[in-house]
């Protein structure tokens, strides 16, 4: 009779294998690290001898759940930032807070924590997202967990990289270090078709087929990814990504909320692992995604958890109840998404996802031992009705909660027994925690109280700190002004045409200055728009200093506006927000050996009139006079020396008007 380390009896086995064998009582034997037998209780213990035999008590016994899309480190960021739409969250927030504090410690505990928190919900193997994630895949290792290590690639400068080749360099060096482990997959994990552009995303493929290792990238997550892409590529995500090859590679894509069925056909035949995060997708209000579909089409569809600062929480069995209720909800059909077929989700077919299911996901001989006991003999699970084999799945689905798992078991270790967890040590990790979240309070309580400093955390924020010469007189006709301009000693150096749409965001406290929202459409000689700019730009308080008839104002800092206005305006919460568009006519001059720029601008919303405004940069107070006495000389060689000078910028005079 063959010896072996482990028997596991008097169990409800559900093996979710092929045929969803169910065994009451059933056992398992486990050898080293694999299962060696599965089968009834008699069958087990009459053809087996064990080191240990335990007792199961009648609970589930099943294979691990697997958790195919998460951030583990951001436990230490959960709860954050809530309530907010997804740029919003991830460029106003999460970045920011994570360019200032995530280091390989900081991943060492959020990993800790995150997998304390998995273990306690089932789970036994997951595929991470991160940075640092040399550290990821040594924390999951030392407690014990399988994991996808995901290296994440972007064009941004990261925590743990200045550019997208230094995240390659990352890739490579994690690659060469785990791959082949026993608990470990090293990963790739460019972010998105919005963070990575073809060469980034090119390279990563070039990668995954030179060292035979998977990708993890989020795709089609909200409506708004797909129509960005659309505009620019005249595609959707999946027919673009496999243009790029990204096909051709174990890819498993988180999300896939906004695909349709040819796209849906398309990742079946080419087997790619789809992640399906119910709860992040309704927090953040992305959409739901087409699970009954991709099912029915046969796309390998697990369910993750997505990361804990949007979800709140890494529950898998809050997770796999939610994705039940959502599709038939979605649906309209009660019959869609059954507690079998859900289970199914989060263990073989989540394997299948994470291209695993080879060694975990069911029970079966030749398996890794990966597995959790659940006890249903508790009050929210009570009674049990035996007429339907299959209730005890919805059982399992329906009314069981995370906190009904007992043991886990992986690779044939225990890493929690009777709820008591073995191999991480959760008290110190919370203690630790704690600190750091009073340290990113204080941090964000800084920033929120300094719209520079807000400008500055969403990065590409540049220091333009001088004043500003500024003086313009409102006239009926733009063309005689003009047409003086073409003056011997003035020196024309070139000319643009503009329209101009300028927002401008006032805050309750005047000393924050004003932020500009601009969006230029440059015109050409024919009156077409040839190109579409936008810029920040955070203009001191109001007024700062002024000499008689000359504005000086103070400019602080510049930046590229790459997200559309709706974000800044709930980035910023501004009080009020001002709109202006105009018609620009701009000439970059030079006269008497400095340079300034002459405005011919036609406003049209509000329609105040025409005028012409002179402007000139200067870093000094002797400078500004000297510029402020050649403005004077060019308003009379424009013939407007006798008007009236205007000694307000455009929004004080909009506002002073209205009052």
């Amino acid at each position: 009779m063959p010896n072996v380390d482990t028997i596991l009896h008097n169990a409800i086995v559900l093996t979710m294998d092929q045929n969803f064998h169910i065994f009451e009582p059933g056992a398992v034997a486990i050898k080293d690290n694999l299962i060696v037998a599965v089968g009834s209780d008699a069958e087990v213990l009459s053809t087996h001898e064990a080191t240990r035999k335990m007792d199961c008590m009648g609970r589930v016994l099943m294979p691990g759940l697997v958790n195919p899309h998460t951030h583990a480190p951001m436990t230490l960021l959960r709860g954050l930032a809530d309530d907010l739409r997804l740029d919003v969250w991830l460029m106003g927030y999460m970045m920011p807070v994570e360019r200032e504090f995530v280091t390989p410690e900081f991943v060492r505990l959020g990993t800790q924590l995150a997998c304390a928190e998995m273990i306690r919900s089932g789970i036994t193997a997951f595929a991470d997202m991160y940075y640092f994630e040399d550290t990821v895949a040594e924390t999951s290792a030392e407690i014990g967990m399988r994991a996808w290590a995901g290296q994440t690639v972007m064009k941004f400068p990261a925590p743990d990289a200045k550019s997208y080749e230094d995240s390659l360099a990352l890739c490579e060096a994690l690659i060469k270090k785990w791959k082949g482990h026993p608990l470990i997959v090293p990963a790739i994990a460019p972010h998105a078709v919005y963070t990575c552009p073809a060469e980034v995303l090119t390279a990563c493929v070039q990668m995954a087929k030179q060292y035979d290792v998977p990708i993890h990238f989020h795709v089609s997550e909200t409506s708004s990814e797909v129509e960005n892409l659309r505009n620019a590529e005249g595609m959707p995500v999946v027919p673009y990504i496999k243009k790029l090859g990204m096909l051709d590679v174990k890819l498993l894509a988180a999300h896939c909320v906004y695909i349709d069925e040819g796209e849906m056909r398309t990742l079946m035949h080419y087997k790619v692992g789809i992640a399906h995060n119910p709860s992040s997708n309704l927090k953040l209000a992305s959409g739901f995604a087409p699970v009954k579909r991709m099912l029915e089409l046969g796309c390998n569809v697990g369910i993750g958890t997505d990361g804990t600062a949007s979800n709140n929480d890494l529950d898998m069995f809050e997770e796999v109840r939610l994705a039940s209720f959502i599709a038939k909800a979605h649906t309209g059909d009660p019959t869609v998404l059954p507690a079998r077929q859900a289970l199914e989700m989060v263990t073989i077919q989540g394997a299948r996802a994470m291209y695993i299911a080879d060694i975990t996901g069911s029970l079966e001989v030749g398996k890794r031992a990966d597995l959790i006991t659940v006890d249903i003999d508790l009050v929210h699970n009570s009674p049990r009705f035996r007429r339907d084999p299959n209730g005890i799945y919805a059982q399992l689905i329906y009314a069981a909660k995370s906190t009904d798992v007992r043991d886990v078991m992986v690779e044939g270790k225990w890493l929690m027994l009777d709820r008591q967890l073995l191999t991480v040590d959760e008290k110190a990790a919370l203690v630790e925690a704690q600190k750091l979240a009073v340290k990113i309070d204080a941090f964000l309580k800084g920033r929120e109280e300094s719209v520079i400093s807000k400008l500055i955390a969403i990065g590409g924020a540049a220091e333009m700190e001088s004043f500003e010469v500024q003086s313009k007189v409102k006239v009926v006709d733009l063309d005689e002004p003009e047409i003086a301009l073409f003056n011997p000693e003035i020196e024309i150096v070139r000319v643009r045409h503009y329209h101009e749409y300028d927002n401008y965001f006032s805050f309750e406290d005047p000393s924050q200055g004003r932020l500009r929202y601009r969006e230029d459409e440059f015109i050409d000689e024919n009156g077409k728009i040839t190109n579409v700019r936008s810029r920040l730009t955070l203009i001191g308080s109001e007024n700062e200093s002024q000499e008689g008839e000359i504005l000086l104002s103070r400019s602080r800092y510049l930046a590229p506006a790459s997200h559309s206005l709706r974000f800044y305006k709930e980035y910023f919460k501004p009080n009020s927000v001002l709109e202006i568009e105009k018609n620009r006519l701009r000439y970059l001059i030079r006269y008497q050996g400095e340079e300034f720029f002459v405005n011919f601008d036609k406003m049209m919303r509000p329609d105040i009139g025409n005028y012409v405004e002179i402007k000139c940069r200067t870093w000094s107070k002797q400078d500004a006079d000297k510029k402020t006495a050649l403005v004077a000389e060019l308003l009379e060689k424009l013939g407007l020396a006798d008007k009236a000078h205007i000694h307000e910028d455009y929004v004080s005079l909009i506002e002073n008007a209205g009052r």
